[in-house]
């Protein structure tokens, strides 16, 4: 990667494990509020409910309450389960508080940054919000690889908005022909830090796309 001094990651999805974590997290506060739920049957109902209320989120259509109510709501009425408003709210904040305390990371995570801080600055741009991110970057031994964190909530906009991608270059002192943009989101990471400038690979698998793509983190030291 000729001329890159700046590697930005983002965090859910890419390095730190959510859907495991989160699974594990509603295992959690299930036993503790006595819901009597199947884990899978809610897990396979929650998974794209979450994307939807998070891609309103990243669009500026809900705001962080909502998203956290709502994606809880309409699972529960999916499953046809009886609850209330007040166990919706004590679930979700349980959820937000519990969510720090499981940080599975995906394999290889700390091969590779132990490879790629030798040889680059480190940076996470994240839509998360500012007190779970930084739980969970601590508590998952994350937080002395990167030089500095970026999240929606300091930046004022979120991810695709070129604006956090100029505020993360910003804090971090660079510029974004030196920096390239790992995350799993076609449209918030790659799309979004290509409309700034900067370089990005693609942490998934989509044969549309044609640019730079990695399914293992293993795979980005070749590239780097």
């Amino acid at each position: 990667m000729k001329g890159i001094t700046d590697i930005f990651f983002d965090l859910d999805h890419t390095l730190w494990d959510f859907d495991k974590n989160s699974e594990l997290t509603f295992a959690t506060i299930f036993d503790k509020h006595n819901i009597e739920l199947p884990l899978k049957e809610f897990i396979e109902v929650y998974l794209p409910i979450n994307r939807k209320y998070w891609k309103l989120f990243r669009e500026g259509k809900i705001e962080q309450q909502n998203l956290r109510f709502q994606r809880l709501s309409e699972v529960f009425e999916v499953l046809k389960f009886q609850t209330s408003d007040q166990m919706i709210d004590d679930l979700s904040q349980a959820y937000i508080d519990y969510l720090p305390n499981h940080n599975h990371l995906f394999p290889d995570t700390f091969e590779v940054l132990n490879y790629l801080q030798n040889r680059y600055k480190l940076h996470i741009i994240t839509n998360g919000f500012y007190d779970v991110q930084h739980k969970k970057l601590g508590n998952s031994k994350l937080s002395p690889y990167f030089k500095t964190v970026t999240t929606s909530e300091d930046a004022g906009v979120k991810k695709p908005n070129k604006i956090i991608f100029e505020y993360a270059l910003d804090l971090a002192k660079t510029y974004n022909a030196n920096s390239i943009m790992i995350g799993d989101n076609l449209e918030a990471d790659v799309e979004g830090a290509k409309a700034s400038g900067m370089e990005a690979i693609f942490f998934g698998k989509d044969p549309s796309y044609k640019g730079l793509q990695v399914q293992n983190l293993n795979e980005l030291k070749k590239i780097f």
